[in-house]
């Protein structure tokens, strides 16, 4: 099965300093991917490096030829004086059809809201709008950086749900950046573990467990994924061999020169 996305040794450097540092990674088709990491890892970098937006200091990124990409930023300023509907929003850059914006809107969870103006929506409405814009490309790919960002606990798990969903009835990959760990790392098929370079990897259980992870994220979140294992507390056998790399770099303490705050 050829990947979406391959990166190999990728680095980005922000002026002077360096943000992300040798990343591999990959993601193949109908995975769900999550990136996590403290604030000013370089998620958001990665993201933007993966599909073109930002410029590699060393290393290289593929994507599988004719690859359609679905993508919703993490922030997405409208001017509120500017008038814009949803269904014209819909139609941003290529015109769809009446037809497929209201299905699009529909499978999101927000029918008949092509006639609102986008300034009068809530944050859940908005998050749904653009996500409902990403399907509208029929997608390989879903890539999502921070995307229940300002939603509530009901909202977020919600959200995820629906990806989760998405995921299942398009057969599309999900890549998508989070701190929601106790809602993600439950659907996700691998999770990432960031910190300027990549501090772990693998099944939600392996990352869980990974003192890398762990120094990152403190012993706090061991009640989310008590969760995640009483809810599917059964073995693994591909989590072997998936775990962190016993060598990899510690991960206690985040780069302070970094500015990307996904």
């Amino acid at each position: 099965m050829i990947p979406l996305i391959t990166a190999t040794g990728l680095s980005v450097r922000h002026g002077e300093a360096e943000v992300l540092s040798d990343v591999d990674f990959t993601i193949a088709p109908g995975e769900i991917v999550t990136v996590v990491g403290p604030n000013g890892s370089g998620k958001s970098t990665l993201i933007r490096a993966l599909i073109g937006l930002e410029p590699l200091a060393r290393g290289t990124v593929r994507r599988r030829e004719d690859l359609v990409i679905g993508y919703v930023p993490q922030k997405l300023h409208i001017d509120p004086s500017l008038p814009m509907t949803v269904r014209r929003f819909l139609s941003l850059p290529r015109r769809v059809d009446d037809a497929s914006a209201e299905a699009a809107l529909m499978r999101t969870g927000v029918p008949g809201l092509g006639g609102r103006q986008i300034s009068r929506l809530s944050g859940g409405q908005f998050q749904r709008v653009l996500l409902a814009r990403a399907l509208l490309a029929r997608p390989d790919i879903l890539i999502l950086d921070e995307p229940t960002q300002g939603l509530d606990q009901p909202g977020t798990a919600a959200f995820y749900k629906l990806i989760e969903e998405v995921r299942g009835e398009t057969g599309s990959a999900v890549l998508m950046v989070s701190h929601d760990l106790h809602v993600v790392m439950s659907a996700s098929d691998r999770v990432i573990c960031l910190n300027g370079h990549v501090c772990c990897a693998g099944t939600p259980r392996v990352v869980s467990a990974a003192p890398e992870y762990r120094a990152l994220f403190g012993l706090g979140t061991g009640g989310a994924f008590a969760l995640y294992r009483h809810v599917h507390d059964h073995d693994h056998e591909a989590d072997e061999g998936h775990g962190h790399d016993p060598s990899a770099p510690h991960c206690a303490h985040p780069h302070s020169h970094e500015h990307d705050h996904a």
